[in-house]
């Protein structure tokens, strides 16, 4: 993480941490997601499983709901914790504009993939 600007590593340790509270009782595939918007707000989620997996809800998209429903309407950065990046998570993110810069890490929290949506 020592590449990553200081805002993007407290992106990282918000996601760690909200992975750790993740429920996913079915596949054991728990994630965690933060998000920044353009204020400077920070809005960090789990994955919510449900034994239906068109019902389970990822990390990423539980954060952009978190702040969206908060008054975001913009963002500048996001990372996933301990998953992938979907292209229908991703999706959810695009609405709130193009551009924005995505990390996926690992539960070490190192960086492995970037993408922009």
């Amino acid at each position: 993480m020592t590449d990553l600007d200081p805002e993007d590593v407290k992106l990282v340790t918000l996601a760690r941490g909200a992975r750790l509270r993740a429920h996913a009782p079915h596949t054991s595939l728990a994630e965690g997601a933060a998000v920044r918007d353009t204020d400077g707000r920070t809005y960090a989620a789990a994955t919510v499983e449900n034994v239906d997996p068109g019902l389970t809800t990822s990390a990423l998209r539980a954060a952009v709901a978190a702040a969206a429903s908060s008054g975001a309407r913009s963002f500048e950065a996001a990372v996933v914790i301990g998953g992938e990046l979907r292209s229908s998570d991703l999706a959810v993110l695009r609405e709130f504009g193009s551009g924005i810069p995505v990390l996926l890490a690992g539960s070490d929290g190192v960086v492995q993939e970037s993408v922009t949506t």
